[in-house]
């Protein structure tokens, strides 16, 4: 039997207020409050829209370019952006660029092999900041495209298209790495101590969108949403999605779970959030913002968008050998508030945290989102789809 709510609110209805200047938006922090306060059925009726945020290194992200025909023109099968290498398998002039590829000639890798200081990231860092990049192509020749080589100085302003593509982001809950070895580790969560002398999360807790709405009745394909900087879209579900995993009672995944694809118009983003980052001894990649509007529906959304930092955890995962080896051993599962905290225990001792997602900034991410919607400058959209299957709640 369906549960009947005692709040009931539309997309419609929502963005009707927004229309009219009547909306009210509170920032996932400010709801949590709110839901501690009052509870989530007197939220649901206070509160029609709930913001997120998050900014961190999304390693799997990247651009479609399309840098236009020359004369003569070429079919581009091998291209380079600062000489970075990009897919040229696509057509013509079409290219995409990931954000973790290297670049290959890179200064750094020279004097000390393993490491870069430029790749994909900065590539796309760089277009958004409106700077000039060195483009390389090579064609084969044909009858149609019988160029064979190409070198120009182009700016993202002589793009003909600029697409950010994200095949994974904004993953729902993440590991907390340690590093059980006696020697210190690289790693894209960072630089692992030994015999535990750290310990690094990644995600933003109570703001970060997936943990606000951990059964994805909301969020489907066509959500619009904040992409660095811009409006964007969820176009999918992404890569290593997966919903059946441990909860708590309230439904808070225990484990990494849900992931999303995104998409949105590069021209459109800024280079305050997209931000191209070196990992040492792991390679380049590119710390994107991320926000999503959680419409409160009815008081469950409101439960589940009310959960605070003491109700998320997130597992412990040794980066020295069970994590490279797939071995799944518990070491314990921690709160969000206990990781902001800046301290934990781990098998008895006292170990320091390190975030490498940026909570001023998936603050920020919230707040600007939070201002879009009631200024009318963003409305929401009803997903046309759940992901990976998921039913999504009725949004009329």
């Amino acid at each position: 039997m369906a549960r009947e709510f005692k709040v009931k609110r539309t997309i419609d209805e929502i963005n009707e207020r927004i229309e009219k200047g009547e909306v009210v938006v509170l920032t996932a922090e400010e709801f949590s409050s709110l839901v501690k306060e009052v509870g989530p059925v007197k939220a649901a009726k206070e509160v029609d829209v709930v913001t997120t945020g998050t900014f961190s290194p999304m390693c799997s992200s990247g651009v479609f370019l399309n840098f236009g025909h020359s004369v003569p023109t070429i079919k581009a099968y091998k291209v380079w952006l600062n000489g970075v290498p990009a897919y040229g398998g696509i057509a013509a002039v079409d290219i995409y660029l990931g954000a973790t590829e290297l670049r290959e000639d890179d200064p750094l890798n020279k004097v000390f092999p393993g490491q870069f200081l430029y790749g994909g990231g900065h590539v796309i860092h760089d277009l958004v900041a409106g700077k000039k990049i060195h483009l390389k192509a090579l064609g084969y020749g044909t009858h149609c495209y019988p160029r064979k080589s190409l070198e120009k100085e182009i700016t993202i302003h002589d793009l003909k298209d600029a697409i950010l593509c994200n095949p994974r982001n904004a993953y729902q809950n993440y590991n907390v790495a340690i590093n059980l070895s006696d020697k210190i580790l690289y790693t894209y969560m960072g630089v692992l101590k030994p015999n535990i002398g750290n310990a690094n999360y990644a995600t933003a807790g109570c703001l970060s969108p997936l943990l606000k709405d951990p059964y994805l009745k909301t969020i489907g394909i066509g959500t619009r949403i904040f992409l660095g900087g811009a409006q964007g879209y969820v176009v999918w579900a992404g890569t290593q999605f997966k919903t059946d995993v441990k909860r708590t009672e309230k439904g808070a995944p225990l484990q990494p779970g849900a992931t999303l694809m995104v998409m949105g118009n590069l021209k459109e983003m800024s280079p305050e959030w997209l931000v191209g980052v070196s990992i040492t001894g792991y390679g380049a990649s590119l710390a994107v913002g991320i926000g999503i509007p959680i419409p409160i529906l009815n008081e469950q959304v409101a439960e589940w968008a009310g959960l605070s930092d003491e109700e998320l955890f997130a597992p412990i995962v040794d980066f020295s050998y069970d994590y490279p080896n797939g071995i799944h051993r518990n070491y314990g599962i921690v709160s969000y508030a206990e990781l902001k905290s800046g301290k934990i225990n781990i098998l008895g001792k006292e170990v320091p945290t390190h975030p490498v997602s940026s909570l001023y900034k998936a603050r920020k991410i919230a707040e600007i989102l939070k201002d879009w919607i009631k200024t009318g400058k963003m409305r929401l959209t009803e997903p046309v789809a759940g992901l990976n299957g998921v039913e999504l709640f009725p949004f009329r």
